[in-house]
C-alpha cells in the first residue's frame, strides 16, 4: 500500500477544486465497490494526470457511506481526497 501523503492546505484544496470543475468523471464505482482493478486503474490515471474525478453510482453507496468509499479509494490509491460533491469524488496525487 502506498504511503499516506501530507495533508493539503486549504489554498491548495481550493485550487484543485477549481481545476476539477472542468473535468469529466474518468471512472465509475459500481455495485462491485472498490476493487483491486479499479484501484489499479486509478493509480495508472494518477501516474499520467495528477487529478482524477470519479463518479460513485448509486449501487456503490447503498451499503456504504459515500465519504467512506471516497476515503477508501484515496487510501488504497495513495492519493489525497480533494472533495466529495454529491456522488462525485476528486482525488489528487503529486
Amino acid at each position: 500500500m502506498p504511503e499516506t501523503p501530507a495533508p493539503l492546505s486549504s489554498r491548495d484544496r481550493a485550487a484543485l477544486k477549481a481545476r476539477a470543475q472542468a473535468l469529466e468523471p474518468a471512472l465509475q464505482v459500481g455495485k462491485a465497490g472498490v476493487t483491486d482493478a479499479l484501484v489499479a486503474e486509478i493509480e495508472a490515471r494518477l501516474d499520467r494526470e495528477d487529478l482524477v474525478k470519479i463518479r460513485l453510482l448509486k449501487s456503490a453507496t447503498e451499503e456504504a457511506d459515500r465519504h467512506a468509499v471516497a476515503e477508501d479509494l484515496a487510501a488504497r490509491a495513495g492519493a489525497q481526497l480533494v472533495e466529495v460533491r454529491g456522488n462525485t469524488v476528486v482525488l489528487y496525487r503529486r
